[in-house]
């Protein structure tokens, strides 16, 4: 029987939390992976400059966002330095390619068995993906510098062994927390490293928004709490589609036709943070390759020198060409999710209907429409959020804006789908959650 109590609803969700064992245990059990995922985060490697890292890193939008989503473990150049981002990847190569290869089709189709199969190959590629990742991390550091001496064959080997052990370790955490604790583990990976790091960034825009004027601290703060309200705005706002459903039952010897109503629910922003690391990693691939053969300081520019200043993130042609890429990624992800969930086809095989459209073809186009004309919202959300920053460093001249935004988005979002997990543990027991 639910409680009644004058209590605040927040701390009243909190104590009926730690009055159910199960849960308080696998809140703990989270916690408790988390302060290993820390820990795992502070065991550096050898061959690098650190202070040379970080000034490195302070001038790259690519690896400060890798470094943001690893909680600084690639600015200590640490054995969890690539974080889950090589398993992220990989699951996005294998959700892009399950609609193409039939194999993959026909796994996805055969329930919780194939998903454990379509998982396991997954496990496969990220080991691939982390050791090239790891090896061109490793090489634009030494192409910088960055490195304290040359580096044997060996040291490179088992640098680059140590830093798939790590991203396959964390994996495996995030496992650990999807199983026996509370949310999706590897979101709770990322969220833990962004609350890691989220405080110095924080910190480190105050400061520099108060060595100029009063007026640059000020819009600073203004400018973090709109983007902190639209992103929650934003990352619940969804299209209800009503759906009823038709059922037959025997009673008496006689049939009756019964029927209910309910509503899918379409996100606004489907695509979440993918397009933003899509559009980020392609906007960053031609300064980065330009590094390699452009003209040392001092010398005749070359054509790579050209890129190489046009590719920098405080360029219009950067600015535009970013904003334009997130649009596209967010509808071509959002059609891919969207056509894997095969909506019309699972409304019809549970005799649901939208009513005034008929079943078949003309559900899928209703559908389709839809979704299209609400990602078009959702699109200009997340391309807005991506050159947000660049707006707002103009204003209040604080570089610490360029991470913030993406941090928020990615931790406000795995924040709420946490919270509506505890939502649904407590409901479940009838207690009063956190929501209304």
């Amino acid at each position: 029987m639910q409680r009644k109590t004058t209590r605040p609803r927040l701390v009243q969700a909190m104590m009926d939390i730690l009055t159910l064992p199960d849960l308080r245990q696998k809140i703990l059990f989270t916690l408790g992976i988390l302060v290993v995922f820390r820990f795992i985060a502070h065991v550096p490697l050898p061959g690098v400059d650190i202070g040379a890292l970080q000034e490195f890193f302070k001038g790259n939008l690519l690896f400060g966002m890798l470094d943001l989503f690893s909680g600084g473990a690639m600015t200590s150049f640490s054995m969890a330095a690539m974080g889950v981002y090589p398993y992220i990847t990989a699951s996005i190569i294998m959700q892009l390619l399950t609609p193409v290869i039939p194999s993959l089709q026909a796994l996805s189709q055969e329930g919780e068995l194939g998903t454990q199969k379509i998982n396991r190959i997954t496990h496969v590629l990220t080991i691939p993906l982390a050791a090239l990742s790891g090896y061109g991390m490793l090489s634009v550091l030494r192409a910088q510098e960055v490195t304290i001496e040359p580096l044997g064959s060996l040291t490179i080997a088992s640098i680059v062994i140590t830093m798939v052990a790590g991203t396959m370790f964390l994996v495996w955490l995030g496992e650990l927390i999807t199983e026996r604790g509370i949310g999706n583990g590897i979101s709770i990976i990322i969220f833990g490293g962004i609350v890691a790091g989220l405080p110095t960034i924080v910190g480190t825009g105050i400061v520099e928004a108060g060595q100029g004027q009063p007026e640059g601290l000020i819009a600073y703060l203004i400018l973090a709490l709109a983007m902190l309200v639209l992103i929650v705005i934003f990352v619940e706002a969804h299209r209800r589609i009503p759906v009823q459903y038709a059922r037959s039952t025997f009673r008496g010897g006689r049939m009756y036709r019964q029927s209910g109503s309910t509503y899918i629910p379409l996100r606004v922003n489907t695509a979440g943070m993918i397009p933003l690391i899509f559009a980020i990693a392609l906007m960053q691939l031609p300064g980065t390759i330009a590094q390699f053969f452009m003209d040392q300081t001092g010398q005749n520019p070359n054509f790579w020198n050209t890129i190489n200043s046009v590719f920098q993130a405080d360029t219009v042609v950067y600015q535009g060409l970013y904003f334009a890429l997130v649009i596209g990624f967010a509808f071509f992800y959002t059609m891919v999710i969207f056509e894997q969930m095969n909506l019309p086809q699972t409304l019809q095989q549970q005799s649901g209907f939208i009513p005034g459209v008929r079943p078949g073809k003309a559900t899928a186009d209703y559908l389709n429409a839809i979704i299209k004309r609400i990602t078009f919202g959702g699109a200009l959300f997340l391309a807005a959020v991506a050159v947000m920053p660049f707006i707002a460093q103009k204003i209040t001249n604080v570089s610490a804006l360029l991470f913030q935004s993406t941090a928020m988005l990615i931790a406000v979002g795995v924040a709420l789908d946490t919270m509506k997990q505890l939502e649904a543990q407590l409901t479940m027991r009838r207690y009063e959650g956190f929501l209304k």
